[in-house]
């Protein structure tokens, strides 16, 4: 019976019973290591060119390629240095990004708001150019690195619980799902883009989350909390932008 019963300590259900996992953890923005490979832009001849897309730069909304998202998006030149762009879906207006190149020309400010939620979240994303645009074209163009990120403070709060069952998660803001152990899907709430989460528990102190979208693997999230059960590692793979963040999270007291 005491070999039984110390087995049971060590096991993982059992210790789920008070996991490390449970309570309110906030992202340290400070520690974010963002992806190194640059983003590109081209800004020229009334055209705004990214990734595989290309729009008029008009200010008028824009038929693009569908995601969970946004399905029109709309490009304004606001001056030599600042570009506006607002992405909407079915007519309401989901992201609104200003983006603005500093006098020098060697450093882009992205702030963008986030209203796909109860309340608009701010995301301000600082880069240093890499790659200047061919000439003649806006001063926006040409490649850049992120290096800095930060959220408004109700953008970087969440709850977790872990069970020996499953894993749930919670923001304060409405998003929300509660997965188990079994490889199957579940939803995730209040999200406009209708993301199906499946979760793995790798260790007591390591869970997976797996993110998709119309069947699709979209990302991947893995979440270690440290030995001293005061932070998370948190890191992301984005299957579709084929990058990697790492953060690290901090538990509320």
């Amino acid at each position: 019976m005491k070999t039984l019963f110390a087995l049971l300590l060590l096991s993982p259900i059992a210790s789920l019973g008070q996991s490390p996992f449970d309570g309110s953890w906030t992202i340290d923005s400070n520690t974010t290591q963002l992806p190194q490979k640059p983003a590109e832009y081209l800004l020229a001849k009334g055209l705004f060119r990214w990734a595989n897309t290309e729009i008029k730069a008009d200010g008028i909304d824009q038929k693009v390629p569908e995601t969970g998202y946004w399905d029109t998006i709309s490009v304004r030149v606001l001056d030599d240095h600042t570009v506006e762009i607002i992405s909407k879906k079915a007519g309401k207006i989901m992201f609104t990004e200003v983006d603005t190149v500093s006098p020098d020309g060697t450093t882009l400010t992205q702030v963008v708001k986030d209203t796909t939620e109860a309340q608009a979240v701010t995301i301000e994303t600082h880069s240093k150019r890499v790659a200047p645009g061919p000439a003649g074209s806006h001063v926006f163009s040409g490649s850049w690195r992120a290096y800095k990120i930060s959220r408004s403070e109700n953008g970087s709060i969440i709850k977790y619980r872990c069970t020996a069952d499953g894993f749930s998660a919670e923001t304060p803001l409405g998003e929300r799902f509660d997965a188990r152990f079994d490889g199957k899907d579940y939803p995730l709430e209040d999200n406009p883009s209708h993301t199906m989460v499946s979760v793995k528990l790798l260790s007591p102190s390591t869970v997976e989350q797996t993110n998709k979208r119309g069947g699709k693997i979209v990302g991947v999230l893995r979440l270690t909390v440290a030995p001293d059960g005061k932070t998370i590692q948190a890191t992301y793979e984005n299957k579709e932008a084929n990058t990697t963040t790492v953060s690290e999270m901090r538990k509320q007291p």
